[in-house]
């Protein structure tokens, strides 16, 4: 980061205002770091049995030698390993002479130690300073390295009054490491000045990220420290007035408040084409309606593309959420009620997907060339930290990457497994994680065997390598920072944003899609849509596609409402294909259905001595329509199968018996007699009704058919009135 001057908040020099180093002072407290600041020599020795300090000592056995990370080296031993060709053994062979390395810490505060720094030779606003900027990234949780400060205070001008002073090229001629800790402390500096003068960094139209304190954005606890939020765009005056106050008072972060300016400037635009635009007093809803008409057709500023209908709705509802809140927080009672949002009539339609559309999902063709570029992820940084090689942290990366493809669980859900996340039910493999979102810890999902292996593999790695006591708990340890102790586990968004990005953009050559262009040529698949909560829409469109009830895979993606599943997925056109494939052919032989048909198959039943006939499921489908048409002779005694009514031919349909308004009944026992229920067809005037379409007419209703159905087809049912057939 580029150290700049402030806008107006702040002078250009305050070495001249003797206030300054002591208002600074009475906000330190007297007892900081008292076992390693001394603030009558101004000499700070770093005790490496503190967490908070970065010294360790040198990975060669015989060197003693302080480091500022764990597993490395000291300079004079990287030397002499390079001189000697890095032998294997170098660790534990080599022999340093101490003669020639510089002292842990020394009584002489004007040559420091390795694990020292002196702020004796510097002004007392500049020690103040830095003492300052130090505190507030202890309290950040920061850790302190001793040589980065050093290098820092060795390299300040003669006479520096104030590290405001700085010029903007001091910083880009440090080490990187050192670098950032300057610009860390200036940050808070730049901050304790704007409030000793007494200064509002949001009076201007134009506000620094760095000095507004507001958070970076949601699910970000810190606060942004880079770029700036420019309220210019809005035309109108009272307009531009109301949103800075806006982010005044409510304080959202920063990306939120972006948005709302944004979607203030596209309210603008629209309210300049009224003829009162700049007189708030006369406004009303027909000047709304031009501002929600302007939501619908904006277009991106930078290529003039059409914004996402979604994107579209997010910048109206982050303009009526700051209407709603500038309404009841009084900010508008100068504003005519009748400019406000209406929810009935001033909305977004939203753009119907295609049915066929698979949604996020990552397709498979996909999925498997990711798997065959695995090798490649992790390795666009040489990142080491801890005893941890570079390669340690890809094997970590690639090892997330398997979980959250065959697992189909939120990616933070994985970054924060727990290293006893594995255990066996009934010989069966199960992975418990949190689930986050909705503050259900310890959910229990069954995993295959070859995930469950990949899991175990790793679990024996990690404990080969080095430990990290802030990190023993975690599956996958956090890699740290280059100025932070690791502590906790992967965070989502580092390996989200950071690490799977870099593979998708960077790293992957070649990423085709199923579709051919005009010379048959595959087409490159768009890389925007590879994100790592796809694989989430992947897994439930995989499961589904796989025949799996909804309900149980409302289960496996740890949903309460159905809708919210159904969302995930998609039903194929193959899967719609197949109930129009065997409702146009004839039913296959047997009595057994895929498991993911969501129709059953029809199924086909057999007699000695009569024909087949195909009957749906009874699970699922309505009887069959029409009376049922049986052999003239009763079946064999000793036959087992059951005969069951068959569908009269749809040319007979036209003579059946009467309608009836009730719906058709089984054949039942009654005291003796079997009676015939009818279908609901029309009346057939003018000639004598038939059952079946044959050419007897229907029993008379005193007497039971002349062929009655076998006993096996007989069920008792409860009696209710049934409908006869009519002559």
């Amino acid at each position: 980061m580029t150290v700049t001057p402030l806008r107006s908040a702040v002078v250009a020099s305050v070495s001249v205002e003797p206030e300054w180093p002591s208002w600074l002072a009475a906000r330190l407290p007297s007892g900081w770091r008292a076992d390693e600041w001394d603030p009558i020599q101004a000499l700070f020795t770093a005790d490496p049995g503190n967490p908070a300090t970065s010294v360790f000592v040198c990975s060669v056995a015989s060197c003693t030698t302080h480091v500022a990370s764990n597993g490395s080296r000291c300079d004079a031993c990287k030397k002499a390993r390079y001189l000697l060709g890095n032998p294997a053994d170098f660790d534990t062979t080599h022999t340093p002479d101490p003669s020639r390395r510089r002292p842990n810490a020394s009584l002489n505060a004007a040559m420091p130690g390795v694990s020292q720094f002196s702020l004796a030779g510097v002004s007392p606003a500049v020690r103040q300073e830095l003492l300052y900027g130090l505190q507030l990234r202890d309290d950040a949780g920061i850790s302190l390295v001793p040589q980065r400060v050093r290098r820092i205070v060795a390299g300040l001008p003669t006479g520096l009054g104030s590290l405001l002073d700085l010029d903007a090229s001091f910083s880009s001629s440090l080490p990187a490491a050192a670098s950032g800790v300057l610009n860390g402390v200036l940050l808070h500096v730049r901050r304790a000045r704007v409030e000793f003068e007494g200064a509002d960094p949001t009076s201007g139209d134009v506000w620094e990220c760095a000095l507004i304190g507001l958070t970076a954005g949601r699910g970000r606890r810190y606060a942004a420290v880079h770029g700036d939020i420019d309220f210019r765009p809005v035309r109108q005056r009272w307009l531009r007035e109301l949103v800075k106050e806006y982010g005044r008072t409510a304080r959202p972060n920063v990306m939120d408040l972006r948005q709302t300016v944004y979607a203030a400037a596209i309210a603008s635009s629209a309210l300049a084409c009224r003829p009162h635009g700049d007189e708030p007093e006369r406004l009303a809803m027909a000047d709304m309606n031009a501002v929600v008409d302007m939501f619908r057709i904006t277009k991106r500023p930078e290529d003039g593309h059409d914004y996402s209908t979604s994107h579209r709705r997010a910048l109206l509802r982050h303009w009526r959420t700051f209407l709603e809140y500038a309404r009841q927080a009084g900010m508008m009672d100068h504003v005519p009620g009748g400019f406000a949002v209406n929810p009935r009539f001033h909305s977004i339609a939203a753009v119907e997907v295609t049915e066929d559309d698979l949604g996020r999902a990552i397709p498979e063709h996909v999925i498997a060339q990711l798997d065959a570029h695995l090798d490649l992820l992790g390795t666009s940084t040489g990142y080491a930290s801890g005893g941890w090689s570079a390669a340690d942290f890809a094997r970590m990366y690639q090892v997330v990457y398997a979980v959250l493809r065959d697992t189909g669980r939120r990616p933070g859900e994985i970054t924060s497994l727990r290293r006893d996340c594995l255990e066996r039910v009934d010989g069966k493999p199960t992975l418990i994680y949190d689930n986050h979102k909705r503050r259900r810890h310890g959910r229990r999902l069954p995993i295959s065997e070859s995930t469950a292996h990949l899991i175990e593999t790793w679990q024996k790695e990690l404990d080969a390598l080095p430990a990290v006591p802030a990190c023993a708990q975690w599956l996958f340890p956090s890699p740290g920072q280059r100025n932070r102790p690791r502590r906790g586990h992967l965070n989502a968004s580092q390996f989200c944003n950071r690490i799977f990005r870099n593979w998708i953009d960077e790293l992957i050559p070649d990423l085709v899609d199923d579709r051919l262009d005009e010379d048959g040529a595959p087409l490159a698949y768009d890389r925007t849509q590879v994100v790592p909560y796809g694989f989430r829409h992947a897994y439930a469109q995989r499961y589904a596609d796989a025949g799996t009830r909804p309900d149980v895979l409302r289960e496996l993606m740890d949903h309460r409402s159905l809708d919210v599943t159904m969302g995930y997925y998609k039903v194929s056109l193959s899967r719609k294909q197949r109930p129009c494939e065997r409702s146009r052919h004839s039913p296959s032989t047997g009595t057994e259905q895929t498991a993911d048909s969501e129709i059953p198959s029809p199924t086909k039943w057999k007699a000695s001595g009569s024909p087949t006939a195909a009957a749906p499921s009874r699970a699922t489908s309505r009887p069959a329509a029409g009376i049922a048409a049986f052999a003239s002779s009763a079946p064999d005694a000793t036959s087992t199968a059951p005969i069951p009514p068959t569908s009269p031919p749809w040319n007979s349909r036209s003579r059946t018996c009467a309608p009836t308004r009730k719906p058709p009944s089984r054949w039942r026992p009654q005291t003796g007699s079997y009676v015939i229920s009818t279908t609901r067809s029309a009346p057939t005037r003018g000639r004598p009704t038939r059952c079946g379409g044959s050419s007897t007419p229907c029993p008379p209703s005193s007497g039971p058919p002349s062929n009655p159905p076998p006993a096996s087809c007989v069920r008792p049912v409860r009696q209710r009135p049934s409908s006869l057939c009519r002559r």
